[in-house]
């Protein structure tokens, strides 16, 4: 944003004249206000109205406040929620014009920087999950459109508001007067689409009032939306060492420090935000939690994070995965030796080869082959969608995940384990059930589209990654098999 465009932006959202003396003052003449270099030298007249009022009606906003850096700042109510009258969502309350929602636009006054770093992030556009499969299953298959609200008179699912917009975001809809409607507002999901055009919420991690930086470092900040059968980085942050140690020894991790780098300020254990976000002593605080990953494990098949920038027009698109690589591997020798960092990558990578050509590639071209043979062409309504989406989608995921942050659980009999069980006594069974049903049905296209299927089929299981399921494993490798089983017998047997 261009310095005049904040400005007016300050202008338009209430922010008093008092607060751009302060930054003009700090900018050009630091010498004065030393000792008040951020925020303004006084509470303004118009918060300490607020605070008044809001210190008896809601003293529970007020204490936290009160616990904030803000308060030291003396940055209140009014400079954060007061609005311009022409604001979407502005209202007068007692003859201040106000707003509920604070956004990342408004927040972008004073932490510009930070702003800008999650608008380039994924965590930013979580609200575009909006029209996704994700939420077919939730307005669609598992809802319906009762919950109607004056911005939604059609009606909405309450499973969608409730569930998948709480993690992702609304999209913000304003009704007369300044009100929020009741199906996206109270919300403050990590991609919530605001009226002002901005997408994300601060508060997501930040939580209002106090919005302190130790919270967000906990991970259990993060567990609010990183866990359950798709994505469940929080239970596989418990489940390895890093976490174990991190709750065995949380006394030590210093996390209220305003100053927080690993390796100089803590270093009994490291967790969600030291790895995709912190200071090193060669790094600066980043809130594009996707600078320091890569590989993006949330698609059907990994791919590299630049693919997935590039197709979100995200600024990530010119950051190859190397330099994001390098940017976590300096965590990572905060603790561990050059050695141990590059073999754990090299497992890391092995695993996500292993997953993407043995069971993505493959299982995606049989599933688009398997479209037209469907008895229904609505997605979810043929147990074959069930299956594949459950393979790469939860079971999929959790193998990547728990290979990327080390828990072996979650890697085999939460992942790999489910994924295979699921494509060979299910995955299978459904397309050699519709190839059949195709080859006989009469239908010429259908027909033709069985033979292909079961073409690709009989190519994929022919594969040296499958022939074991065909009784045709190379006799070499039945022979190392069988050794295998005689040895362990042997330790083992009684």
């Amino acid at each position: 944003m261009k310095p005049q465009d904040r400005l007016n932006r300050t202008k338009s959202r209430g922010l008093t004249a008092a607060l751009i003396v302060a930054f003009l003052c700090a900018a050009g003449n630091a010498a004065p206000l030393r000792a008040q270099a951020i925020g303004l030298p006084d509470l303004s007249k118009n918060s300490a109205e607020c605070i008044e009022c809001h210190k008896k009606a809601d003293p529970v906003v007020y204490q936290q406040w009160g616990e904030s850096k803000h308060y030291r700042a003396n940055v209140a109510c009014f400079e954060c929620h007061g609005a311009n009258k022409t604001d979407a969502d502005a209202y007068d309350h007692y003859g201040f014009t106000m707003a509920v929602l604070v956004t990342p636009k408004d927040c972008a006054r004073c932490h510009s920087k930070e702003v800008t770093q999650f608008a380039g992030s994924h965590h930013s556009k979580g609200g575009r999950i909006l029209g996704s499969l994700d939420n077919v299953l939730a307005e669609v298959v598992e809802g319906n459109n009762h919950f109607q609200t004056a911005g939604f008179p059609g009606g909405n699912s309450a499973a969608a508001v409730n569930g998948c917009w709480q993690c992702h975001g609304s999209q913000i809809k304003v009704l007369a007067g300044g009100k929020l409607d009741p199906a996206t507002y109270p919300n403050s999901g990590i991609g919530r689409i605001n009226p002002d055009g901005s997408e994300g919420s601060c508060n997501a991690c930040h939580t209002r009032h106090a919005f302190s930086a130790a919270q967000a470092r906990h991970p259990d900040t993060c567990g609010k939306c990183h866990l359950g059968p798709d994505h469940p980085q929080k239970e596989i942050y418990e489940e390895s060492k890093h976490g174990i140690l991190f709750f065995s020894n949380i006394n030590k991790m210093n996390i209220e420090s305003n100053k927080w780098i690993v390796g100089e300020d803590y270093w009994a254990a490291p967790n969600c935000a030291t790895c995709h976000m912190s200071a090193t002593k060669t790094q600066r605080v980043t809130h594009d939690i996707g600078m320091r990953i890569s590989w993006n494990n949330r698609p059907y098949m990994s791919v590299r994070p630049e693919t997935s920038d590039a197709k979100m027009g995200l600024p990530g698109a010119n950051i190859p995965w190397q330099v994001r690589r390098n940017n976590m591997q300096d965590v990572c020798l905060n603790c561990h030796s050059a050695d141990w960092v590059n073999n754990f990558y090299i497992q890391y990578d092995a695993l996500i080869e292993l997953y993407n050509t043995k069971f993505a590639i493959p299982g995606a071209a049989l599933y688009e082959l398997a479209k037209p043979l469907r008895d229904v062409q609505v997605p979810f309504a043929n147990a074959v969608d069930w299956v594949w989406w459950e393979i790469w989608h939860h079971e999929g995921r959790r193998a990547r995940h728990g290979a990327s942050m080390m828990a072996p659980d979650y890697t085999h009999w939460h992942g790999t384990y489910d994924v295979a069980k699921n494509f060979y006594s299910h995955y299978i069974p459904e397309l050699r059930e519709l190839i059949e049903k195709g080859l006989h049905s009469g239908d010429q296209a259908k027909v033709e589209a069985a033979n292909k299927l079961k073409a690709k089929l009989d190519q994929v299981l022919g594969s040296d990654q499958h022939k074991w399921f065909l009784g045709e494993m190379d006799p070499e490798e039945q022979a190392r098999r069988k050794k295998a089983a005689e040895e362990f017998k042997k330790r083992y047997g009684k």
